[in-house]
């Protein structure tokens, strides 16, 4: 597990004596119906209840020797009860349950994800109705296109934060299934209905049809979701690093006291906390990829995947849950400057606004074709001697032979570009 990103709630899910706990609890329920089907003495459930204890030394100790966890643990667990056990795993494979097991974990940790998720929703909600008459400059391949809305911006990353959490709702209900199906998933020691009573104690529907194993495309999906979930999160970290650029400067991450930015250049404040988030995002994503090929196993079951799983569901959890966290803290005090977004809105000196004025002279029904190498012509002259736009166009007599000069300056107006943000905020927040 990545301990520097570790967050003790979920990754205490990961650590080794949870996981053998719900091993127990797997291994209990499975007991419980064969008691409750005469099997087995209803005592040696209690017993086992009672007296089994959790050594997590002592079974690392035993694995050495049989180089087998499953066998390490029911043996650890045999002699703390004292005694024979023979009933303890009977019809069972190990998959049987590790897999059951693996399955509520991560059910636990995507339950641990999803309640920071609604934090998360709830900045961004915040900052959308903080700063939604705020105009800045719209960018599209880096350039300065229309004036828009900075609110607009927290209310995109709320709506893409909301996809994640439904698909992350989805993929856990697609994992909550376990498998009592045994060694090749015939049921040739233990009966579909059986299955059926031990998966609903634990929780979980059973597996359709299993292998040795559970289907490994369930555990791609939620890593996949995962993987979306942090890239969105870097999406959002990315455009805070642009818009903190000194070229930029409309935004800043919260910058601490005594915080230093650079060893060697005392006047720095970098970005430091996005660019984390940009790199553990490729982490991530890297997890996804190595569930998608934990598909494909040989035959009824090979451990291949095994080794995978052991280092990604631990590592993309946590630093899912870290980067949560991280990228929620720098938001909620993430340093804005509307003074500057306008500055930067009027940096071209109006020329942002040439596509109203292309569709002004349209509807006052001036051909297309032409209307746009009007504008075109007094734009790119605009750009080139670093003049206003409105004071060129204001003496092209083109222009002015269909538009007066009020009719003119209201095609320079920012506030025309927010006039259906209502509209927006209330799809996305389905607001009244």
């Amino acid at each position: 597990m990545i301990e520097r990103y570790s967050r003790k709630e979920l990754s205490s899910l990961w650590s080794l004596e949870h996981k053998y706990e719900v091993w127990l609890q797997v291994e209990l329920a499975h007991l419980e119906v064969l008691a409750e089907e005469g099997w087995v003495a209803s005592k040696v459930v209690q017993t086992i209840r009672k007296k089994a204890k959790i050594d997590v030394q002592k079974i690392s100790q035993t694995e050495k020797k049989v180089k087998h966890d499953v066998i390490a643990f029911l043996t650890v667990i045999a002699e703390s009860v004292g005694e024979e056990l023979p009933w303890l795993h009977y019809g069972l494979t190990s998959s049987d349950v590790v897999d059951s097991a693996f399955a509520i974990l991560l059910r636990e940790s995507l339950d641990k994800i999803i309640n920071e998720i609604h934090g998360f929703l709830k900045i961004l909600k915040d900052k959308s109705d903080e700063y939604k008459k705020v105009i800045c400059v719209g960018r599209t391949h880096g350039i300065h296109a229309e004036p828009t809305s900075f609110g607009l911006k927290f209310v995109l990353w709320h709506a893409a934060m909301a996809r994640s959490l439904e698909r992350l709702k989805g993929a856990k209900e697609h994992i909550a299934f376990g498998k009592f199906s045994g060694a090749v998933g015939n049921f040739a020691h233990l009966s579909p209905s059986q299955e059926e009573k031990i998966c609903k104690k634990l929780g979980l529907k059973p597996e359709p049809i299993s292998t040795q194993i559970i289907p490994r495309d369930r555990h791609a999906e939620v890593f996949s979701v995962l993987a979306i979930l942090a890239s969105t999160l870097e999406q959002i970290a990315l455009e805070i690093r642009h818009l903190q650029r000194t070229e930029v400067s409309e935004v800043e991450e919260p910058f601490e006291a005594g915080q230093k930015g650079s060893s060697a250049m005392p006047h720095k404040k970098n970005p430091i906390g996005c660019e984390n988030i940009t790199g553990l995002a490729r982490l991530v994503r890297s997890y996804a990829e190595a569930a998608f090929q934990n598909i494909a196993l040989w035959h009824e079951r090979d451990i291949s995947h095994s080794s995978v799983e052991r280092v990604i569901a631990p590592d993309a959890t946590v630093l899912v849950d870290f980067m949560l966290h991280r990228l929620g803290e720098i938001l909620k005090k993430l340093v804005i400057h509307p003074d500057k977004m306008m500055e930067n809105v009027n940096k071209t000196q109006g020329l942002i606004y040439s596509q109203q004025v292309l569709l002004t002279l349209t509807q006052k029904g001036v051909d297309r074709k032409k209307a746009y190498g009007w504008v075109q012509v007094n734009a790119l002259s605009a750009w080139q001697h670093q003049q206003n736009f409105l004071e060129v166009l204001s003496k092209d007599e083109n222009i002015l032979t269909v538009l007066s000069m009020k009719e003119l300056k209201e095609c320079f107006e920012p506030k025309n570009y927010l006039k259906h943000i209502d509209t927006i905020y209330k799809r996305v927040f389905h607001e009244d």
